[in-house]
């Protein structure tokens, strides 16, 4: 195709190729020139393309320009003595595929222009080849949807070479549709097979896009009364998967457990275990699936424990699961970092949740006590501000616990009974022991942590104390705090206010002689 210089100009040759296309068979040879603009090397002759073709192939899949059925090889056709009109269409309907896979190769372009646009076109196709399907229905009411397109895209999205994170928000406006939301859940499930079969070690980046992608997907509360398609349909069938609710529920199961099962980047840990609980389990079909990739995740230790047992709590209280070694792997995540990583103040909202219940029993609780005061010992301010409450609630809600406070004749520091190297809190003998560690803390520099631990000189008040405005103190608010604070008089600096430099004559005198 000889091409006039410049946008404008490819533009109007591709026009004109276009009208000739769709004006006259004979002219179909023409759609050679469009499909070869598709692989241009400039950017712009590239959208130019890409909307002439989404134009072509949208009108001729709406005027059943296409071949229905099982597509045959071109060369056979070519060959045979069927008619022109059936030859026309099964080599049309090549040209199209051609498109397609093309269309599906742009998804991953340098420029974020040409890969918006190939996405547009490609869910023109989808929503026009549903309405206009290319294969022919094995019944009456059968449903039929493009899945192998569909897939393309939904395989263009997950690359394992790019980040894809700004096209998949564009992505995300089709999720609200039930019939593409279904099916890019179950397209993603043969993604992720494929790339993880074909790549021994796989790339970060495809973790990143299939989580952006399936964090996206979000699914009805309850059963919608009407069905929201992105491929029209003249009348719903009770037997099509797609528009139950249930099935939805399947699919997105399938879909995370097909994930989770595999070796992930720690990042990615972090970032799906956070949904986990409010995004995730909710919307499993069977939430106790998830309970080898929780434990798995718990065992990497550090903030990954902590935000699996979040998930394991879930599963314990609300779906009746069985994890016995729920609590000492919680005790076992109480060392001295627990202070000043990132997620401290999410550790002990959580840690006061999961020991929140009354029915504990008191060995386990005074373990958890005793530990927090051990570790007190040498956390910093801030953190001692959220501790000593937390530990002061432990004991309002467990009153057989008090007698670490009220004990007689605590132990000596040489002879505490308490085990602090001992894993398991129903051996480490803390209810033989005494919370000594928090009587040494009356005694700390900062006169409100000194404050906060002589609390438990008196009784302890029944209502608790809420320590959700503590979690997030930190030691610039703390230094800010104190600096704002006016004294009530002013400190006196000695016993007798100096009159003058030297004193009077006769004073000066007297102390001189008083000293000899």
């Amino acid at each position: 195709m000889e091409r006039e210089p410049g946008a404008a100009g490819v533009r109007r040759a591709l026009g004109r190729r276009l009208e000739a296309v769709l004006a006259s068979r004979s002219e179909a040879n023409a759609v050679f020139d469009i499909l070869a603009v598709l692989q241009s090397e400039d950017q712009e002759e590239i959208q130019e393309a890409v909307r002439t073709c989404s134009r072509l192939f949208g009108a001729l899949l709406e005027r059943g320009e296409l071949f229905v059925g099982q597509l045959p090889s071109e060369e056979m056709v070519m060959t045979g003595s069927r008619g022109a009109a059936r030859k026309y269409k099964v080599w049309m309907r090549h040209r199209y595929h051609s498109c397609g896979n093309r269309l599906g190769e742009l998804l991953g372009h340098p420029s974020f222009q040409v890969k918006e646009l190939a996405l547009s076109a490609l869910m023109k196709f989808v929503q026009l080849e549903g309405a206009h399907p290319l294969e022919k229905p094995k019944w009456e009411g059968n449903y039929l949807f493009p899945r192998e397109l569909f897939k393309l895209v939904v395989g263009g999205l997950l690359s394992p070479e790019e980040d894809q994170s700004l096209l998949l928000s564009q992505f995300r406006e089709y999720l609200d549709y039930d019939d593409t939301r279904y099916h890019s859940m179950q397209a993603a499930v043969e993604v992720v097979a494929r790339v993880t079969g074909q790549h021994p070690e796989v790339p970060p980046a495809f973790w990143n896009n299939t989580f952006t992608l399936l964090s996206a997907v979000s699914l009805p509360r309850q059963e919608p009364t009407v069905s929201s398609f992105y491929v029209k349909r003249t009348e719903l069938w009770d037997t099509w998967k797609v528009a139950h609710l249930k099935e939805h529920r399947k699919a997105f199961q399938t879909m995370w457990l097909s994930v989770l099962k595999h070796k992930l980047p720690l990042s990615l840990y972090k970032k799906v275990l956070l949904i986990t609980h409010d995004a995730i389990l909710p919307q499993l079909a069977q939430p106790t699936l998830m309970i080898d990739f929780l434990t798995r995740a718990c065992d990497l230790g550090g903030a990954l424990s902590l935000l699996a047992l979040n998930g394991l709590f879930i599963l314990i209280h609300k779906h009746n699961l069985e994890y016995p070694d729920f609590y000492q792997k919680l005790y076992g995540l109480l060392d001295p970092s627990v202070f000043h990583v990132k997620y401290r103040a999410r550790f002990f909202h959580l840690a006061d949740l999961f020991l929140s219940s009354s029915h504990l029993p008191a060995y386990l609780v005074a373990a958890f006590a005793k530990r927090l005061a051990r570790l007190a010992l040498t956390a910093p301010p801030e953190a001692l501000l959220m501790v000593l409450p937390f530990i002061c609630n432990l004991l309002r809600r467990h009153p057989a616990c008090r007698v670490l406070v009220h004990r007689p004749h605590g132990p000596e520091l040489d002879a505490d009974p308490y085990d602090p190297g001992e894993k398991d809190p129903a051996q480490s003998r803390a209810l033989e022991s005494s919370l000594w560690e928090l009587q040494a803390l009356q005694r700390h520099y900062h006169p409100e942590v000194s404050k906060a631990a002589s609390v438990i000189n008196q009784a302890l008040s029944v209502p608790e104390v809420s320590i959700a405005p503590l979690l997030e103190l930190t030691a610039y608010e703390i230094f800010e705090r104190d600096l704002k604070k006016k004294g009530s008089e002013p400190v006196p600096l000695e016993f007798i206010p100096a009159q003058g430099l030297l004193g009077r004559p006769g004073e000066l005198c007297a102390q001189h002689f008083t000293l000899s």
